[in-house]
């Protein structure tokens, strides 16, 4: 009651606990929580919003990441000060119904400052186009395909790196590759007949308990050093994912024994080497150039939004990334590339003992759609010219396996199927994409199992939603929070 002391209420309240333990242990949590928040908020005070990287006992290479990383950063956030200032208020497009309804597409609302898709000239890697990267990024001894290491580190920084910074950024992923034995119980544990996918994410979450940002957070720390350890996590995560994704396919498909893993060789070639279907030097150059260039593609395709999306929550890199995989194992995102080979196999039996040609093609193509079924690997949805990822895969192929009966047809798909599309007078982009060409690759190197695709299409795109993650919070963009409406608000509008 108003008359009672402190010391009273207090005495009550020790009364109601005692004979409510369930609320002690309730309000224990609660505090708990509290007392976080608050340690995080008061660590977050400071005079002074410095972007230099800590002292840690971090190698030399990761050191110069951190104050390459942090000079960028000072310049973007100075950018980005100006950008709101100056520009806040300022209009950039209009948005139709037809964006609210169909998925959002084209509509400008996210920052990413990575890479960059255009519709004619393909993605580019910090202003850099895949043809470029892969000319001028460092390569393997004797190789010619660019290392997706390199790519991680332009990514990153904004600057190819040397000769000698790859070989130390290597070295470092390499010591951070260990796999916590708890994680392979865990992937034990699942039923062989689990998809790869779904052991993928749930492998990504069981790593989690060793998140070094999502300790930190719990320490409390300041809101400019979220980048630098939600870098370290970033780099963890692309070190580890190649093991782990390696047992998945040992287990799944062979005998379960993991292949000894080679860290006198760079990132990709030990992954590829690590599934155990080729020796052939070959098959470590196809792995490099297919994990360089499905490495990042801007932020607003499905898997990398989602990362987007569940880091913003300041999720940590794990939360963020095995969400990722979610989005990233549907049908209309990263199983594209094996259901095009699906379909590629499917022709090639029924064709039969006929070879692919041109012209062939043209009749099989017409045939296809006369019959209401679709052509898969042709179209995208933001390109409008043949996707470079592609011209590049095929340019490894004419070179590599210009012979093998399946490249042939693909060969015959892309000279055919572009005109019969674009006759139909329905499709904006009628040229192929990466995915009517990657399964063939796999495929030809004996990396015949094809729910297993799309894992090797995370281990790649780990890098570009790592890169992403780590943007986000080096220039401090918020929880994203966009608005929704339903339909018949969308109506009134529309009707005003």
């Amino acid at each position: 009651h108003p008359g009672a002391s402190q010391g009273g209420s207090s005495a009550v309240a020790k009364i109601h606990l005692l004979r409510h333990p369930e609320a002690a242990s309730v309000d224990c949590r609660n505090m708990d929580r509290i007392n976080c928040i608050a340690r995080h908020v008061n660590a977050g005070v400071s005079s002074t919003s410095s972007l230099t990287p800590q002292a840690t006992a971090a190698s030399a290479i990761v050191a110069s990441l951190k104050g390459k990383i942090a000079a960028l950063a000072k310049k973007q956030n100075e950018r980005k000060a100006d950008l709101l200032k100056n520009y806040g208020e300022k209009k950039i497009q209009d948005l139709t119904v037809e964006m609210a309804i169909n998925g959002a597409r084209s509509v400008k609302a996210m920052v990413t400052d990575t890479s960059d898709l255009d519709a004619n000239k393909g993605i580019a890697y910090r202003g850099k186009s895949l043809y470029e990267c892969n000319k001028e990024l460092p390569k393997a001894p004797g190789g010619s395909c660019a290392l997706p290491e390199a790519a991680f580190w332009l990514l990153l920084t904004g600057e190819v790196p040397t000769d000698a910074e790859t070989k130390s950024f290597t070295e470092e992923l390499h010591k951070r590759s260990s796999i916590p034995s708890n994680v392979m119980t865990t992937i034990d544990s699942l039923p062989i007949e689990t998809h790869p996918m779904t052991q993928l994410s749930v492998a990504m979450l069981a790593l989690q308990k060793d998140s070094k940002f999502a300790a930190q957070y719990n320490k409390g720390m300041k809101k400019n050093e979220y980048w630098e350890f939600a870098l370290e996590d970033a780099l963890d995560l692309v070190a580890k994912i190649p093991v782990v994704a390696a047992k998945i396919y040992r287990r799944t498909f062979k005998d379960g024994k993991m292949l000894p893993y080679n860290a006198n060789i760079d990132w990709a070639a030990n992954y590829a080497q690590m599934l155990g279907v080729s020796s052939d030097e070959d098959f470590n150059e196809v792995t490099r150039l297919y994990l360089m260039l499905h490495a990042d593609h801007e932020g607003g395709n499905v898997s990398a939004h989602t990362g987007h999306l569940v880091g913003s929550a300041l999720s940590d890199p794990y939360y963020a990334w095995a969400a990722g995989l979610c989005g990233l194992a549907g049908p209309l995102h990263g199983l594209a590339n094996q259901e095009c080979l699906a379909w590629l196999l499917d022709v090639q039996k029924e064709l039969g003992n006929q070879t692919p040609t041109k012209e062939l093609l043209t009749s099989f193509a017409e045939k296809t759609l006369k019959e209401g079924k679709v052509i898969p690997g042709f179209g995208h949805a933001v390109l409008r010219n043949t996707d470079p990822r592609y011209m590049l895969e095929r340019e490894f192929a004419l070179k590599h396996c210009p012979k093998d009966p399946l490249f042939q047809l693909v060969d015959a798909c892309y000279q055919a199927i572009p005109a019969v599309l674009e006759k139909t007078g329905k499709v904006k982009n009628p040229f192929p994409n990466v995915d009517a060409h990657s399964g063939q690759l796999m495929y030809f190197y004996n990396l015949k199992e094809q729910n297993y695709y799309t894992v090797v299409f995370a281990v790649s795109r780990c890098i570009g939603v790592m890169s992403q993650y780590v943007w986000a919070r080096a220039i401090g963009l918020p929880i994203e929070r966009p608005k929704s409406v339903p339909l018949d608000v969308l109506e009134q509008l529309a009707k005003k």
